[in-house]
C-alpha cells in the first residue's frame, strides 16, 4: 500500500494550487479581453505586459503606448475600452456579487476610454466615478467616452 501514500504529496500539492487559483480570481477585480500592441500593468515599478486573458486588481495602473489599445471588463460586467497613449489607474474597485453592492473609481490620467457600466453602474450609479486631473463625474449614464488631453 506504498502507491497511494505516494500520490498523497502530489494530491496536496494539486489541491494547494487550485485553491491558490480560485483566490486568484476572486482577487481579480477584472480580466483583459482584448490586448493589442504595447500594454502594461501593475502598481510603482512594478509593471508587467499585459496579454488577453491577463487580471488588474484594485489599484492597477494601465498604461497603452502609440500601437497599444485594450478593453477591460471588471467583475460587475462594466466594459473600458482603453486607447492609445492612455493612462488609467483602478482607483477602487469592490464589488460584492451576491447582494450587487460596491465601488467603482477610474482616474484617465491621460489619453481616451470608452466605458459601458455594469450592475454598479445601474444599481449604485452614485457610487461609480470617473475622475480627470481637472474634474469628477458621476455616471448617470451608462455609456460614455472620457479623453484627457
Amino acid at each position: 500500500m506504498k502507491f497511494p501514500s505516494l500520490l498523497m504529496p502530489g494530491l496536496l500539492c494539486a489541491l494547494v494550487l487550485l485553491t491558490q487559483s480560485v483566490q486568484a480570481q476572486e482577487a481579480r477585480s477584472g480580466t483583459f479581453k482584448a490586448v493589442q500592441g504595447a500594454v502594461t500593468v501593475g502598481q510603482g515599478d512594478a509593471k508587467r505586459p499585459v496579454a488577453s486573458g491577463g487580471g488588474v486588481v484594485e489599484a492597477d495602473r494601465v498604461q497603452t503606448d502609440a500601437t497599444g489599445s485594450a478593453v477591460l471588463m471588471l467583475r460587475d460586467g462594466t466594459t473600458i475600452a482603453i486607447g492609445p497613449n492612455t493612462t488609467v489607474d483602478l482607483t477602487r474597485f469592490q464589488f460584492d456579487g451576491t447582494t450587487q453592492q460596491g465601488n467603482l473609481a477610474i482616474r484617465v490620467l491621460q489619453g481616451t476610454i470608452r466605458m459601458v457600466t455594469g450592475l454598479l453602474g445601474k444599481v449604485q450609479p452614485d457610487n461609480v466615478k470617473v475622475s480627470t486631473p481637472a474634474s469628477t463625474v458621476s455616471v448617470r449614464g451608462t455609456d460614455f467616452i472620457v479623453e484627457v488631453l
